[in-house]
């Protein structure tokens, strides 16, 4: 048992993922940067129905070899573990029905940006990332104009997601896989 299960307050080192996994299971997101605990307020409904229906329409055109999922952790390494909001792994990864993903079994991790984690989905998460070899990343933002889908791609040498489209009617992509989703697939009713 850690110091961060004995009291209130935390470990008077750096949070590890032994102090994750030694936590309760309690629905609350927790993620590490750099040994320290994150935890960020529950997604609203409006987030939550994005992730849904873009894991729906993901998983409807996936072709063998790859899963969708949504809200599993990745384990970058022992001081970072973080939580994207719909994944793309291998189907390999996923047949071992894991808790949690390592980087290279990602093919896409997919964050929808809240006003809490504007920072974190923008800049933060992106740049880890691609530092992990993950290679695309999509990031949703929700505009007074609508939805909007951005894509990415990794710059293997420079470890830096290069962008690959902003989408605001169709994401019209040939990676991981073909997708061509309407934008309004994934938005919510009554927006």
């Amino acid at each position: 048992m850690t110091a961060a299960l004995e009291s209130d307050h935390p470990p008077e080192r750096a949070w590890t993922t032994d102090d994750l996994d030694a936590l309760p299971e309690d629905g609350r997101r927790r993620e590490l940067l750099d040994g320290v605990l994150l935890m960020s307020p529950s997604p609203t409904r409006m987030h939550q129905s994005i992730a849904m229906r873009l894991g729906v329409a993901l998983d409807e055109d996936c072709p063998d070899g790859y899963d969708v999922t949504q809200g599993v952790e990745v384990r970058i390494n022992r001081t970072r573990s973080f939580v994207p909001d719909v994944l793309v792994t291998t189907s390999a990864a996923a047949a071992r029905e894991p808790s949690r993903y390592e980087p290279h079994e990602v093919a896409l991790a997919v964050e929808i940006v809240s006003p809490s984690t504007r920072s974190i989905d923008r800049v933060l998460k992106p740049a880890l990332y691609a530092q992990a070899g993950i290679p695309f990343y999509w990031r949703i933002e929700i505009e007074d104009e609508g939805i909007v889908v951005y894509t990415y791609k990794i710059d293997p040498v420079h470890e830096v997601y290069t962008e690959t489209g902003r989408w605001t009617k169709f994401v019209d992509t040939g990676e991981p896989f073909p997708v061509n989703l309407p934008i309004s697939r994934i938005t919510p009713r009554g927006r």
